[in-house]
């Protein structure tokens, strides 16, 4: 796979689930209320629980790491919230490679759910040394991949 500025990521689909949201938090030790209590989260204004922001990095990075393979590293993950990630919504993870130099690639990366843009931001990525970038490839040698991935409603790898 060579990597290469405006080369796009095939997009992750994630369906939220209760199980994910609430796993989620406990496993980043986040015990607010508002992400595994849904009449807490009622009183504070919120329609049902929803995903913190420590379980929505953790899928962005995974996101990259599906792609880049096992051996690339997260240099950098610098997201923004926006949406809630509610139960029964799903989040489709898309992204697109903005800059590529030295063995490192910076992603910008969108999770969309139902009501809008969940998460935006970029992830910088050290990649594997045997992955040629721009550089190291001609550029006759277009490669796509449109394979969709999609999660399981409890994956968090």
């Amino acid at each position: 796979m060579a990597v290469r500025t405006g080369d796009e990521l095939p997009p992750l689909r994630i369906p939220i689930t209760r199980t994910l949201i609430v796993a989620g938090a406990l496993a980043s030790r986040d015990y607010q209320d508002v992400h595994h209590d849904a009449e807490a989260a009622r009183e504070k204004g919120s329609p049902d629980i929803f995903m913190n922001i420590l379980t929505t990095n953790g899928l962005v990075g995974r996101y990259i790491t599906d792609h880049f393979g096992p051996r690339a590293r997260l240099r950098k993950v610098a997201i923004r919230l926006g949406a809630p990630n509610y139960p029964g919504d799903e989040m489709v993870l898309t992204g697109e490679v903005t800059s590529v130099a030295e063995g490192t690639a910076e992603v910008a990366v969108i999770g969309r759910n139902g009501i809008g843009h969940h998460v935006t931001g970029k992830v910088t990525v050290r990649l594997p040394s045997d992955v040629p970038t721009t550089a190291d490839v001609p550029t006759t040698d277009i490669s796509t991949k449109a394979d969709v991935l999609t999660a399981t409603p409890d994956a968090l790898r």
